[in-house]
C-alpha cells in the first residue's frame, strides 16, 4: 500500500510556524486534502511533541534529482525527480530547463506543461538560452542567443500558460523588451547569468524584472566603483533574490548580507538542483554538458564551473537555522511563503492557513526532516512513540 490519506487528522503538541509567528504546543488539523480551522469528532490525533511543523517547501528553481533530469528526462524520469524532492519536503516545485536549441526547448515545454496541468509541477522556468556568454556558468556557449522577444514568445506559447519564470541577461539586445513582454503576460522576468552594469540592472527592474536568479552567482562581483547588478538587486524592494544555501555557492557572510539588506520577505531559498540531488556522486549530463559530482559538489568536466547543486531544501532549511542562525520564522518565509507568492500560488500553498492545501513538513528539534505531507497524504509519515 502507498501513503495513507488523512481524512481527519490533528497534529498536536508541536511548535507550529504560522504567518503570525510560532505557536508553542500548537495544533494543525487536516481534513481530506486541506488544512481546517477545527477538527471534527473522532479525528485521529498524532502527538508531535518535541517537533516543528512548517509549511511544505516551495522550490522555484530546480533542474532535477533522484538521477533524473527535468531538462531531458522522460515523463517517468521527471516524476522520479519530483518524488525525490517531495521526500525532502518540497511539496511545490517548478521545473527549470537549461540552454538548448529553441526547437528542443519548445518541445520540452510541451512535455513539462502536461505535468503542470495534471498538478505534478507548479510551472516551468526557462534558464537560458537568453544569457550572457561572459557569465554562462554551466550552459553551452554555442547555444546562447540574445533575448529576442519573438523567441521568448515562442517558448511562452509552447508552455501553454505554464511558464512561470525566464532568466535573462537583460543587458543584451532585446533584453528590456523581453522583460516588458514577460511582465505583460504575468511571467517572472529574472535577472541572472548577467554581465550588466548597475545602471543597466536598474533599467531592467524599472521595466518589470522582479527576481534575481541565484544572487551573487553568475554575475559580476560587487566593486567599490563598479557596483554592478548586485548592488541594484539588493537595494530595490521590488526584487526578490534567490539564494543557494548549500555551503558551496555562498559564504555564510554573504548569505547574512543578503538577509540583512533584503529582509526575510525578499529572499527565496532555492536548490538549483541537478540530477544528482538525492542520488549521489558520479557522472551526469546537464543539457549537452558533462558534469562530475564529487563529494556532493557538481562541476563541469570541461572548465570546472559549478554546475547547479545537489542540494535539497530540507538541508537548506537546516543549514539556515543551525549554521547561519537565521530565525525559523524567517527561513519559513524564504523557503515557502515568498516563492509561493512569486509563483502566484500563495492562495493554495506557502503557509499553514485554514483552507490551503495540507502541505507540511515535520522536523525534529535538530531540524532533521521526519515527515512530509502533501495534499493531506503522507509522503513520509512521522514515527511517534
Amino acid at each position: 500500500m502507498g501513503p495513507r490519506a488523512a481524512d481527519s487528522t490533528v497534529l498536536a503538541g508541536a511548535r507550529v510556524v504560522l504567518p503570525s509567528g510560532t505557536v508553542e504546543d500548537g495544533r494543525v488539523t487536516v481534513e481530506g486534502t486541506r488544512i481546517a480551522a477545527s477538527a471534527r469528532e473522532g479525528a485521529r490525533t498524532i502527538d508531535l511533541a518535541g517537533h516543528w511543523v512548517v509549511p511544505g517547501f516551495v522550490d522555484m528553481h530546480n533542474h532535477g534529482g533522484g538521477g533524473a533530469s527535468f531538462t531531458s528526462g522522460t515523463v517517468e524520469e521527471v516524476l522520479t525527480g519530483i518524488r525525490t524532492h517531495r521526500e525532502h519536503g518540497t511539496t511545490t516545485l517548478v521545473a527549470s530547463t537549461v540552454t538548448g536549441e529553441m526547437d528542443f526547448l519548445a518541445r520540452r515545454a510541451g512535455v513539462l506543461s502536461e505535468l503542470v496541468e495534471q498538478g505534478d509541477l507548479a510551472g516551468i522556468h526557462f534558464e537560458g538560452p537568453f544569457i550572457s556568454p561572459c557569465r554562462k556558468g554551466a550552459h553551452s556557449e554555442g547555444l546562447l542567443r540574445d533575448p529576442d522577444p519573438a523567441e521568448v514568445r515562442k517558448l511562452l506559447d509552447a508552455a501553454r500558460g505554464t511558464a512561470r519564470m525566464f532568466t535573462l541577461a537583460t543587458e543584451l539586445p532585446g533584453g528590456i523588451d523581453s522583460v516588458r513582454l514577460l511582465a505583460e503576460h504575468g511571467v517572472i522576468a529574472a535577472i541572472g547569468h548577467t554581465d550588466a552594469t548597475y545602471e543597466q540592472t536598474v533599467e531592467a527592474i524599472d521595466a518589470g524584472a522582479t527576481v534575481a536568479t541565484h544572487l551573487f552567482n553568475a554575475m559580476p562581483p560587487l566593486a567599490h566603483r563598479e557596483p554592478g547588478p548586485i548592488a541594484a538587486l539588493l537595494e530595490d524592494d521590488r526584487i526578490t533574490v534567490e539564494l543557494i544555501n548549500d555551503g558551496t555557492h555562498l559564504h555564510p557572510a554573504v548569505l547574512e548580507l543578503a538577509y540583512r539588506h533584503k529582509g526575510a520577505g525578499r529572499v527565496a531559498l532555492i536548490t538549483d538542483a541537478m540530477d544528482a540531488a538525492g542520488f549521489g556522486d558520479g557522472e551526469y549530463q546537464l543539457g549537452p554538458l558533462a558534469v562530475e559530482v564529487t563529494d556532493g559538489v557538481a562541476r563541469l568536466v570541461e572548465g570546472g564551473s559549478i554546475a547547479g547543486s545537489t542540494l535539497t531544501l530540507d538541508t537548506a532549511f537546516r543549514r539556515a537555522v543551525t549554521l547561519d542562525a537565521i530565525p525559523v520564522e524567517d527561513v519559513v518565509r524564504s523557503i515557502s511563503a515568498n516563492p509561493a507568492r512569486l509563483l502566484g500560488v500563495d492562495d493554495r500553498v506557502g503557509s499553514l492557513d485554514p483552507g490551503k492545501d495540507a502541505d507540511l513538513v515535520v522536523l525534529d528539534e535538530d531540524f532533521v526532516l521526519k515527515g512530509v505531507m502533501r495534499r493531506g497524504e503522507w509522503i513520509i509519515e512521522p514515527k511517534t512513540a
